[in-house]
């Protein structure tokens, strides 16, 4: 079989966002195929996954959450992986299939996944990601360098620009070819992409758990394909709206909880829709959406956005399904008042945020 779709990393992220959605679509004959999954690392625990995954009867996703107050509780068969392959142990049916097979690049590698390794410029198979990605793109290059889109998921800000600069500088490392450099720049169409949603859980030995809310939003740009027709993908002119909505409501909230978690010495294992059934901690965090981050974002003329996303946001929060343990939301907690907090104070400047700026003064 052949699969226009090559995804890069086996997280249950993936599972539950864009092998869902695959799945969902071919359903209305709204993709343009299958996927071919590809393990990145040699990792043990994830082994086991690559033969659930492309199991003839798929996989589950397990939906849980409100929507609306709604309580959601679905289960969904994933069937949309036709292989799972691990980059080490078959490397040239990979490369092949890159060559020849994909007309859509997805990857999701993790936080660090677009650094390079000390090996990537000397051996066959890299250990780093962007040092595999480029070995398989020269292939295709030197096969006749049919057009390829690349849609990066990691949780970097412009992901589709910063891969292709790590791609480009590393070419100019290894290959240093005038003609391969301009047709990763050019025929190469590196998307820029936002994906949100919480994927709470896996299940073994494939599959995860995740909450209703889902986006994969994706900056238009000529050429660039998608995988497929869904709901939860949209086709923007531009992300920073939809950048600015998530990490100035939903995790500005977390962030939020978090201050009120470490000031009162609540206990070591509260979750988010713990703390929330605290009246006042409930109050003291909707009177902040309501006075300072809503019309934050109406002076951007993203007030009616603000007010649906601050809904959406309280119902994820909520949900009861879902074990958000504030102690890890609290990880690094001055560098994220500063980046969801203190930006957002700079970003609409015209705002009173007394509530806001009495946490930031507090760091």
């Amino acid at each position: 079989m052949i699969t226009p779709i090559v995804q890069f990393g086996t997280s249950r992220f993936l599972q539950a966002h864009a092998d869902l959605f695959v799945s969902e679509a071919l359903e209305k004959g709204e993709a343009i195929g299958k996927i071919t999954i590809v393990q990145t690392t040699g990792s043990a625990e994830r082994a086991g996954r690559l033969k659930a995954l492309a199991a003839p009867g798929g996989f589950l996703a397990i939906i849980r959450g409100l929507v609306e107050g709604a309580e959601i509780n679905r289960t969904q068969q994933v069937t949309s992986v036709a292989r799972a392959l691990s980059a080490t142990a078959d490397w040239n049916e990979v490369k092949r299939i890159v060559t020849t097979e994909a007309e859509v690049l997805i990857s999701n590698t993790g936080d660090t996944g677009y650094a390079i390794g000390p090996d990537d410029l000397a051996t066959d198979i890299p250990a780093s990601f962007p040092g595999k990605l480029l070995i398989l793109l020269h292939e295709r290059f030197n096969a006749g360098g049919k057009a390829l889109t690349v849609l990066p998921c990691e949780l970097v800000a412009r992901n589709g620009d910063t891969l292709r600069t790590v791609i480009l500088d590393l070419q100019s490392e290894r290959f240093a070819d005038a003609d391969f450099a301009r047709w990763l720049a050019t025929t190469v169409i590196w998307g820029n992409t936002l994906v949100d949603r919480i994927v709470s859980e896996p299940l073994q030995p494939a599959g995860a758990v995740a909450e209703p809310y889902a986006l994969w939003a994706i900056e238009a740009q000529p050429g660039l394909k998608l995988p497929c027709t869904h709901p939860s993908i949209l086709l923007v002119d531009d992300l920073a709206p939809y950048e600015k909505l998530k990490l100035h409501i939903l995790n500005l909230g977390h962030t939020v909880l978090a201050d009120l978690w470490l000031k009162a010495g609540r206990p070591q294992d509260e979750t988010v829709k713990a703390i929330l059934t605290d009246p006042d901690i409930l109050a003291m965090l909707v009177n902040i959406y309501e006075t300072e981050v809503i019309p934050g974002f109406a002076a951007k003329n993203l007030g009616s956005e603000a007010t649906s996303y601050v809904a959406l946001t309280l119902d994820r929060f909520r949900n009861p399904f879902l074990e958000h343990r504030i102690r890890d939301i609290a990880n690094h907690h001055a560098e994220k008042i500063t980046r969801r907090l203190a930006d957002f104070r700079t970003w609409s400047p015209n705002v009173a945020m007394p509530k806001l700026a009495a946490i930031i003064e507090s760091r």
